[in-house]
């Protein structure tokens, strides 16, 4: 088990499935992004369920390791006969001589820190990585996942928060996030062509604001970038005005979403994963830490700096309704409760000197 997610996670992941899972028995998941944080997640679980399942599941992962850091590093590899492990860049064309049920396409540049870095990167990622993927899944007759993104939606009128899937979104194609954004709207795109043409049976799935153990410390997304500063004794920074709001999903309740899309999910069908509540500002978010904590937390509201993207939506949180109705899907981990886990997994596992 890697020691940089919790065990209790995984086996919690693993126990919510029961019943679902047996469909993975025998089958060949081909998982791109494998050694980023969903990545470690879904190989984790993968294995996991191996001790279960009357047939394994055998875990295909493909990782360029640009962004994997050290716990995604090939030093943390697991050892398992059902793991096979390629460093590949997703935008040229792989394929894998076996037979192959599922594709994951996970691979991506999520952090707006780092695809402010690696602008062409994160798009290539979004649009070749994706078309390979479907290539893929078109020879194999495999069933394919995407990930997108909530931030697909853009800065959504208040009028539409929660977001529902039918939302068209309010988006920039140009400025510091359109990479990201705009490269995840064009990869919905061919996952729609492929489904529609081809007859590939393609899911999107639209996470919002996911976070847990696993999340690097170098991640510079607002707990990671939080827990740093907590476990440093320096103050907090709050970017902005500290009134924008969003709604945070721990990564069991996610990881659940994940895998209901997978096997559940109808073909063609985007799907938000997320949890709704609370919708809290950044600012509420440090109340809620110190409540976790039992001590105050000083923060100062600063500024967007220059390696930041600073015109991030005002508001982000899903309506779930369509996941609970087709995948009854039902996040259960409160806020209070998630954080708990996550700021007691980075004080053991944070240096506090990023």
């Amino acid at each position: 088990m890697n020691e940089f997610l919790l065990t209790s996670d995984v086996e919690e992941i693993v126990q919510r499935l029961e019943g679902h899972a047996l469909k993975l028995a025998g089958k060949t998941v081909l998982l791109t992004g494998a050694r980023g944080f969903l990545g470690r997640y879904f190989t984790e679980v993968f294995l996991a369920l191996n001790q279960r399942l009357p047939q394994p599941v055998t875990v295909v992962a493909l990782d360029n390791l640009i962004t994997a850091g050290k716990a995604g590093g090939e030093d943390e590899l697991p050892a398992s006969p059902n793991f096979h492990f390629f460093r590949q860049d997703v935008i040229q064309p792989f394929d894998w001589e076996g037979p192959v049920d599922y594709v994951i396409h996970a691979a991506g540049i999520a952090s707006p820190f780092y695809y402010r870095a690696y602008p062409l990167e994160t798009m290539e990622a979004a649009v070749s990585g994706v078309r390979n993927a479907l290539d893929l899944a078109l020879r194999k007759r495999a069933r394919l996942v995407f990930f997108s993104s909530s931030e697909i939606y853009g800065d959504p009128d208040p009028a539409n928060v929660p977001t529902q899937e039918s939302y068209r979104g309010h988006v920039a194609c140009q400025g510091p996030r359109a990479c990201y954004d705009e490269s995840k709207r064009l990869g919905e795109t061919l996952c729609y062509i492929y489904h529609e043409k081809h007859g590939v049976h393609a899911n999107t799935i639209r996470p919002f604001n996911v976070y847990g153990p696993g999340m690097q410390e170098n991640d510079y997304r607002v707990l990671p970038n939080f827990a740093n500063r907590i476990k440093a004794g320096a103050p907090l920074k709050v970017y902005g005005s500290g009134h924008q709001t969003r709604t945070f999903c721990y990564i069991t309740d996610a990881m659940v979403g994940f895998l209901l899309v997978m096997l559940r999910g109808a073909p063609g069908e985007a799907y938000n994963i997320g949890n709704p509540k609370p919708e809290i500002s950044m600012v509420e978010l440090v109340k809620r830490i110190e409540t976790v904590l039992g001590r105050p937390v000083a923060h100062d509201v600063i500024e967007y700096p220059d390696s930041y993207p600073a015109d991030e939506p005002n508001r982000r949180c899903p309506n779930i309704r369509k996941a609970r109705l087709q995948l009854e899907y039902a996040p259960s981990v409160p806020l209070e409760e998630g954080l708990r886990r996550f700021l007691t997994w980075s004080d053991r596992m944070y240096t506090g000197e990023v």
